[in-house]
């Protein structure tokens, strides 16, 4: 059956189109130019569903906590009412059993279509002991047979890893790029010349710009500098004023190729709650102060950000413009998975979209046309 909205404004990732009519069937989006039928009116912007490449937690769930599909709905829950249609559960450095564990409930969720779920992202464990940031040093180690036998299963939907490329060879990333993993390149000391080599042997990503990798000097680029001088791979972006000086986001988003920085939250579990704190699984207390999280030893510790809070900030407090910052919060990260459906509002792609007020607080979150 065919359901037809009409939108007081639609940005359908290229323009904005004013009181738009759409039709949603099966899933699918299609604009449309008349109907005798009768329309569903939608009072405001209706933008492609935001996508998030990391998420850690939400609702009060904490993926590293909970390997199940109950968790990794409540996390999709928690964030789809903050505009994120679809996003990557991401588990954090942690024991061999715990990442069988978080993949199995991966490929239950995906078998099952839990609406939201991607796939998974193993941010760890094969990082950098100088850059790990709030990572549980006792769970660092090399990669092994263990993880591949994990990395290679093909029911967890799209998989990345973030691992520090000098810790890992070469041989390894190129197995990892066979085995259909998204590599991406982040708590990592290593120089610009081994980053290089990483990304020339098929890694594509950068994790959290700035932040746990080392830094752009006078006479050695580092990490910063091979994320933002090579054309062909993506960075994550956790605009929340807490992780990234407002200029030094605006200078990447300056330098960077267009279209190569993706807004990402870090989300931990407090979003979409009141909780100040929570257990982190490593014996350690996470605290959240306003907006900040930092965990028991000082370190921060991901983030409360959700995707509408870091459109918002990204608008008002790096002065991107607003289609620009829909379109690092929906079209680029869709780039960066390959999802050819999803970032945009055009006809034959997923009816996956928020609707935003003036100020991009979201009023309502729809996947495949389904309000959630």
């Amino acid at each position: 059956m065919k359901t037809f909205y009409r939108a007081a404004r639609l940005f359908t990732a290229e323009n904005f189109i004013d009181n738009a009519l759409f039709s949603v069937e099966k899933g699918v989006f299609n604009l449309e130019t008349e109907t005798t039928d009768p329309v569903i009116e939608l009072d405001g912007l209706v933008a492609p569903g935001f996508i998030d490449v990391q998420v850690n937690g939400g609702g009060g769930a904490f993926f590293n906590a909970d390997q199940s599909t109950e968790c990794l709905d409540r996390i999709a829950k928690a964030h789809g009412q903050f505009g994120s249609t679809a996003l990557m559960p991401t588990l954090i450095t942690d024991k061999v059993e715990v990442m069988q564990a978080a993949a199995d409930a991966t490929a239950k969720a995906i078998r099952e279509g839990v609406p939201g779920v991607l796939g998974i992202h193993f941010e760890g464990p094969h990082l950098s002991f100088p850059k790990k940031g709030t990572h549980s040093e006792q769970f660092i180690r090399p990669i092994s047979e263990q993880e591949f036998a994990i990395y290679a299963r093909q029911d967890l939907g799209i998989k990345m890893v973030t691992l520090a490329p000098e810790n890992v060879s070469i041989a390894d990333v190129e197995r990892l790029v066979a085995c259909g993993v998204k590599v991406s390149i982040g708590h990592t000391n290593a120089d610009y010349a081994t980053t290089i080599a990483a990304l020339n042997a098929g890694a594509d990503g950068f994790t959290h710009l700035y932040n746990a990798m080392s830094p752009f000097t006078s006479r050695e680029p580092g990490v910063v500098g091979a994320a933002l001088w090579h054309d062909n791979s993506w960075c994550g972006l956790i605009v929340d004023g807490h992780h990234v000086h407002p200029l030094s986001a605006q200078l990447a988003i300056r330098t960077k190729q267009r279209g190569k920085i993706m807004l990402v939250t870090d989300a931990m579990p407090p979003v979409g709650t009141d909780d100040m704190e929570f257990d982190f699984f490593d014996g350690r207390k996470v605290i959240r102060t306003g907006d900040r999280l930092n965990s028991s030893t000082g370190e921060l510790a991901g983030s409360v950000l959700d995707m509408a809070s870091a459109v918002r900030n990204t608008v008002n407090t790096l002065d991107v413009s607003l289609s620009e910052s829909l379109r690092m919060a929906a079209l680029y990260p869709a780039q960066y998975l390959d999802l050819k459906k999803k970032g945009r509002l055009l006809d034959g792609f997923d009816a996956d979209f928020v609707v935003l007020d003036e100020h991009q607080y979201v009023k309502g979150t729809y996947i495949a046309g389904i309000a959630i």
